[in-house]
């Protein structure tokens, strides 16, 4: 089976609709995949709920989706260096299910692994805790969280072989992977791709049987969020 495809826009092509659910990995702009977030801009889809760490800053990452409104609803943990997202926030134009990072990410996790819910403790006594369910555990109260499942998980990786097993570098394997495996269908996005065999066993971080399609962006611009310098 052939997962390459020649370009982000034909990876995304039949398989990108409007109203779905889609999570995107990255941690801030590390390790997000921008030609994909790039190629959902441009195929036009509307009404899109996503899932995110975070929500990029100003017309990078996500911001590209915020800015042409394209995005209805966001799950995310931080979101504090966008403009764009606060404007839409503030003026009721963007939904908002704010939640905890470590929540968020057992969340993917579970729902990769086909767990449909968990407990946690984090976030009880708080507005994250409004409407869920609430139970006590040796004495110690916990919520019930729904794991996700996305339609589309977009995720980038440093490495992938041709069977789409994946190496992530440094920062940007932190959600990425789990990302990768909540998705009903996971699209990757790469900078090198090499043949079967090349990748050893103890450098494949994400198996190749969660990636179902590939695109190779051998570039990347690799943008800063937040770039502090001191003078000479």
């Amino acid at each position: 089976m052939n997962k390459i495809y020649p370009s982000a826009a034909a990876a995304l092509k039949d398989i990108v609709h409007d109203g779905q659910l889609i999570a995107v990995g990255g941690f801030g702009l590390c390790g997000i995949p921008e030609a994909l977030i790039q190629a959902l801009c441009d195929s036009g889809v509307k009404d899109l709920t996503c899932i995110s760490n975070n929500a990029g800053i100003d017309n990078v990452g996500l911001g590209v989706l915020l800015a042409t409104r394209q995005i209805k609803k966001m799950i995310a943990s931080y979101v504090g260096e966008n403009k764009e997202f606060e404007r839409q926030f503030l003026h009721n134009e963007l939904e908002i299910e704010f939640t905890p990072q470590g929540t968020l990410a057992e969340k993917l996790r579970a729902g990769g692994a086909g767990i449909p819910a968990f407990f946690t403790p984090t976030g009880v006594g708080t507005v994250v805790a409004e409407g869920k369910e609430v139970r006590e555990f040796d004495g110690r109260t916990y919520l019930m969280e729904r794991s996700l499942v996305p339609d589309i998980s977009l995720v980038k990786a440093a490495v992938a072989d041709k069977s789409g097993n994946l190496r992530f570098h440094l920062t940007a394997r932190n959600f990425n992977p789990a990302v990768a495996m909540a998705g009903k269908i996971c699209v990757a996005e790469v900078e090198k791709i090499v043949e079967n065999g090349e990748l050893k066993p103890d450098d494949v971080h994400l198996p190749g049987i969660y990636v179902k399609r590939l695109v190779l962006n051998a570039h990347p611009k690799k943008q800063i969020e937040i770039r502090t310098t001191r003078e000479k």
